[in-house]
């Protein structure tokens, strides 16, 4: 039976699907499919009868589907992120093969060769160029509908496929979303659907930031980013390069920056060199030709890339390497903390030359518009107390140490002037009054953005708060070591980098938005990855997409299609967003618990065992919480359809587990500042990884219940305290020691009666941990329990592995 029109438009809506459809004279169809993939269905032949359906809406009222499928040739999906502007359904379909010819002419030949290389290098096809045929896949460089330098337009139809631009780099951002659609299936052909795309950018500053100075990210890791980048049309790399714990770029001219200030002894274990007890230097710097490698490398994939070299302050790596750049006259290690640290350059003549010359330098390696001067967080203490710098400011008319880094900036902005380059700060700079042509980077909120633009001057928004991919997305076990002030995926997607507060007008100085990932806790290239995605396809489509057209449930939909992609790259991404959530409501007396399952985006099915297998497509869907009879093996994951969105959560719900938290577990006293921490050892392989408030060492168990509870259990780990607080310090709030070592106390609540309490030992064990057993006065009911180190214990101090709540002896 043939479906008539109006139920061929009902049905997807009853499957989840979004398929709007609107009837054009000429017969095409407008779809809007970014938010078309479903919330897959929990059977093949549902999910076939789903699939069926769409196809009917798409090739009209006819009964009959736009093309009859070779089961042998996967089919495209238009999973395309970010989402184009327009995008238009047709009839018929176009099949892309390994024998497909590509055709380009003059300069459009160069984007085609790339797009080929790319295309073979994640394993699809092996293309190649020819003169003429019947058929192809033809880039063209033309005037176009959208005259943006970064527009283009796609067409598919069954003759072939038709990437036009009027710019090199709006042909690759068309080529970019070819190569989406020609990833999506398996390694044959692929059967691409007929469509009209017309597609440009919303900002023109489409930017990501990796430090590479506190750990080093190796080129071949450089470049998959730079790839994943490119397939999400981002255009700025933003390469912080220096910092307190390492200069990270060759300078000829000053070869010390480099050798001297690229290496660091780490504390703690990590720097310790098991095999012979000697210190272990942490050292890596760019060599100048990789530096023009990596550069060659972005721009063949039309991103720019910008250095970052901050002055006056994030210093002390160059005063180590150059000590007559400093204001002190002593020669500091590279730092090995984490912080802000105090070091500032000087104010003399001879310094200015060198920062000089150092840009000058960057600026033969870096042939972008832009250098960032940094400019943050420059404590001047240093200047303050230097008899010297105060003489020097006088000389210079600074009336203040703010006013004299607005000198600093506008002399540098002045030299990188001359070379035609324009000088970027972050919001700082506004301090002492920025130079009117400088760029400012508003990363203390969006106020410094607000004040930029009403003051002239360009803005690139990156707040804190909203686009620090070290970060965490969720309070995830498994999530990287970072800072728990959570950005979690959708926050990213909802910002808006236009402050409603601007008008038209200051509204046009918003250059666009970048996210910032920096790397203190990012120890290892994958940590590195798994921050930034899937949070920056989030953000290309919040930087790309008009505002009327996002959608995050389509969105959502897109992303494992994107996942797959990440996996051709060899990209790797988070899935803790999408990980099934245990939650444990126990009934000890009765030998029952309740258990509560989810995920964070409350996306696709989640499906359990209760035998301690791994669950598939197959197994026990959730509905509504279980009631499970103690001891039971919990396992959880979230699907799509037949594909699990994360690996499996797995809980054993018993009743040592019932009295028994991890460090993951427990809840932090106060919001100092939480961090997520990897412990310094062992030297080589993995290493634990805590949940502590460097400026609070206590912990909370919540609601423990004390019935029949006599003893507490306590593994406690020791770490180094390697941080510098600045400013920062007085908000540290470590309760007095009461005997030599310090004591480790257990609370009723924070400010609660003290419950047991146990002197701490000087050092821990062989193993870096120590294993205490306190007593528990006999108490009823559920207690919150505060666990506390006392003492200022540092350069270590002690973090809780695990507690556990031991009963009286039946």
């Amino acid at each position: 039976m043939k479906p008539d029109c109006l139920h061929a438009r009902r049905i997807p809506r009853l499957l989840n699907l979004h398929v709007p459809v609107a009837q054009h004279g000429d017969g095409l169809r407008d779809v809007d499919l970014r938010g078309s993939i479903p919330v897959m269905p929990s059977s093949k032949q549902c999910l076939f009868a789903a699939l069926s359906v769409l196809l009917l809406a798409i090739g009209g009222c006819s009964g009959e589907p736009a093309h009859k499928p070779n089961p042998a040739i996967a089919e495209s999906t238009l999973a395309i992120i970010p989402a184009p502007v327009l995008l238009q359904r047709h009839e018929g379909a176009f099949v892309v093969d390994a024998d497909t010819p590509v055709i380009a002419e003059g300069a459009a030949g160069t984007v085609a060769d790339r797009f080929i290389a790319q295309l073979a290098q994640t394993g699809r096809f092996s293309l190649r160029r020819a003169a003429t045929a019947r058929t192809a896949i033809t880039f063209v460089l033309e005037s176009t509908a959208d005259e943006s330098s970064e527009g283009y337009v796609l067409d598919v139809s069954p003759n072939g496929i038709r990437v036009a631009a009027r710019s090199e780099q709006g042909l690759y951002r068309g080529a970019m979303t070819l190569w989406q659609l020609l990833v999506d299936g398996g390694d044959g052909p692929i059967r691409v659907a007929a469509l009209h795309i017309e597609d440009a950018p919303r900002f023109a500053w489409r930017g990501l930031m990796i430090d590479s100075a506190r750990h080093f990210l190796p080129v071949e890791d450089i470049k998959r980013v730079l790839d994943a980048m490119a397939q999400h049309k981002f255009n700025r790399f933003h390469w912080h390069l220096t910092d307190d714990q390492g200069w990270r770029v060759e300078i000829k001219r000053h070869p010390e920056l480099a050798t001297t200030g690229g290496c660091r002894i780490p504390l703690g274990d990590a720097g310790i060199d098991p095999r012979t007890g000697a210190a272990h230097a942490y050292c890596a710097y760019y060599t100048q030709e990789q530096i023009r490698d990596i550069v060659r490398y972005a721009a063949e994939r039309y991103i720019t890339v910008m250095p970052e070299f901050d002055v006056p302050g994030h210093a002390q790596a160059a005063v180590a390497a150059y000590p007559e750049l400093g204001v002190l006259d002593q020669k500091p290690g590279v730092s090995s903390e984490w912080g802000i640290n105090t070091y500032l350059f000087n104010v003399e003549e001879s310094t200015f030359v060198f920062l000089d010359n150092v840009f000058s330098e960057l600026m033969d390696l870096f042939p972008g518009a832009y250098i960032h001067v940094g400019g943050d967080e420059a404590v001047k203490q240093q200047w303050k107390n230097s008899a010297r710098v105060q003489q020097r400011m006088r000389e210079l008319g600074a009336k203040d140490e703010e006013a004299m880094q607005a000198l600093l900036i506008e002399r540098i902005g002045r030299h990188l002037a001359t070379r035609g380059r324009i000088l970027v700060g972050w919001d700082e700079i506004l301090e002492g009054g920025a130079p009117r042509d400088a760029v400012i980077m508003s990363w203390r909120g969006i106020q410094g953005g607000i004040e930029a633009a009403r003051h002239g001057n360009d803005v690139i928004m990156s707040p804190s708060d909203r686009l620090y991919l070290d970060y965490l997305q969720t309070d995830s076990p498994n999530e990287v070591p970072g800072r728990p002030t959570y950005i979690p995926l959708k926050m990213v997607y909802d910002y808006e980098p236009i402050p409603a507060e601007l008008t038209a007008d200051e509204a046009r100085h918003i250059l666009g938005a970048q996210a910032n990932v920096w790397s203190e806790h990012l120890r290892t290239p994958e940590r590195v990855e798994r921050a930034i995605f899937p949070r920056a396809a989030a953000l290309a489509e919040v930087l790309w997409t008009p505002v009327a057209q996002r959608d995050w449930n389509g969105f959502l939909a897109r992303l494992p299609t994107q996942f797959a992609r990440y996996e051709r790259l060899g990209v790797a991404w988070s899935t803790t967003a999408f990980e099934a959530r245990i939650a444990v409501d126990a009934d000890p007396a009765r030998g029952t618990a309740i258990a509560s399952l989810s995920n964070s985006l409350d996306f696709g099915e989640i499906r359990y065992t209760l035998d301690g297998s791994e669950p598939n497509a197959n197994s026990t869907r959730y509905a509504q919480p279980l009631s499970i009879t103690l001891p039971a093996e919990l396992r959880a994951t979230a699907f799509l359809g037949a594909q699990p969105m994360a690996p499996s959560t797995r809980r054993v719900i018993d009743m040592r587990s019932l009295r028994e938290r991890s460090n993951h577990e427990l809840a932090s006293c106060t919001q100092g500042l939480p961090l997520r921490l990897e412990d310094d050892g062992p030297f080589d392989g993995p290493r634990a990884i805590y949940t502590a408030d460097i400026f609070n060492p206590c912990w909370l168990y919540r609601a423990a219940d004390l019935d029949g509870i006599q003893r507490i259990a306590v593994r406690a780990g020791r770490m180094p305290y390697n941080f510098q607080l600045a400013g920062d310090e007085a908000h540290r709030k470590w309760r007095p020691a009461r005997s030599a070592h310090g004591e480790f106390d257990v609370r009723a609540g924070c400010d609660g009666e003290l419950l047991a309490s146990r002197e701490l030992p000087a050092q821990p064990g062989a193993d870096g941990h120590i294993d205490l057993e306190l007593e528990m006065p006999a108490r009823s009911g559920k207690q919150d329990l505060c666990l506390y180190f006392t003492g200022d214990t540092r350069p270590t101090y002690w973090v809780v592995d695990t507690v556990r709540l031991l009963p009286r002896a039946q």
